[in-house]
């Protein structure tokens, strides 16, 4: 009983031995934040009680709510029609090498263009509506996935693919049994890559063509009596969103089949 109590306790500390440090770096960034805001008297930049307050007050009357889902729906779609095209199209590509040499080249072309240099033609395609910023989200986070795991599929230990094949595997069966299971932590990493930049991109698009989501209540808050205490709210919450999103996607790395590939 006393083991179990002593590993319990042993558990205990070592989880608030990983959230004490985070805590305390934001705790001392928030007191210096006040500090300054105090010290300087600024009338522009608020402080934090005040962007409480302000964030409070636009949750009160549901307009924080319908932001958030506005900006988390489109990045939902956007991803989620990457995922199904990036996915696949990296297995293949990283499985026969044709396509590797046919479209990679295209892929690295498109890939260091920057989301925002799509805006444009987004608009222009596709109007002001939400098809603009689910397409931005697609094409920014497509080619993640695809890099990602086309390496994956090239990084895999060529004996597991010469024992599967000593015993007569079919390569369907060896592309569902080994290839696919060997991959999978790659295009986690690739997912995590990929979210990231949907979440940037969804943001700086709202900025410009959209009026519902969290990059336009930033500049609705700008141009609308310089609520500052609301633009840096949503700055926050941005940020929040996507420390959120990033620790979702991590939680795929608890799978059996993928739990292998880490050392913690």
């Amino acid at each position: 009983m006393s083991s179990e109590r002593s590993t319990a306790g042993s558990r205990l500390n070592s989880r608030l031995g990983k959230i004490w440090p985070p805590l305390a770096v934001i705790a001392i960034l928030i007191a210096a934040w006040w500090g300054i805001v105090v010290y300087t008297d600024s009338p522009i930049f608020p402080t934090p009680w005040a962007v409480v307050t302000g964030t409070l007050e636009l949750a009160q009357d549901g307009t924080l709510w319908e932001h958030i889902t506005a900006s988390l729906t489109r990045v939902g779609i956007g991803f989620g029609l990457a995922m199904l095209v990036g996915i696949p199209l990296g297995l293949w590509m990283g499985w026969v090498d044709a396509a590797y040499r046919t479209f990679n080249p295209i892929f690295q072309m498109l890939r260091p263009i920057s989301p925002i240099a799509w805006i444009p033609l987004a608009i222009l395609w596709f109007g002001v509506g939400d098809l603009s910023p689910i397409f931005l989200i697609f094409i920014s986070s497509v080619f993640p996935l695809i890099v990602q795991t086309t390496s994956g599929v090239h990084t895999i230990d060529r004996r597991y693919l010469r024992a599967a094949a000593n015993f007569g595997v079919s390569r369907s069966v060896m592309f569902r049994r080994v290839v696919i299971p060997a991959v999978l932590p790659e295009i986690i990493i690739g997912m995590r890559i990929g979210i990231g930049v949907a979440w940037l991109v969804v943001v700086a698009a709202e900025m410009i063509a959209l009026r519902s989501g969290l990059g336009y209540l930033i500049m609705d808050s700008r141009n609308a009596g310089n609520r500052y205490d609301l633009v840096i709210a949503s700055m926050i919450l941005i940020g929040v969103i996507g420390l959120l999103l990033d620790g979702i996607t991590r939680l795929l790395e608890k799978l059996k089949t993928v739990r292998w590939r880490y050392v913690r």
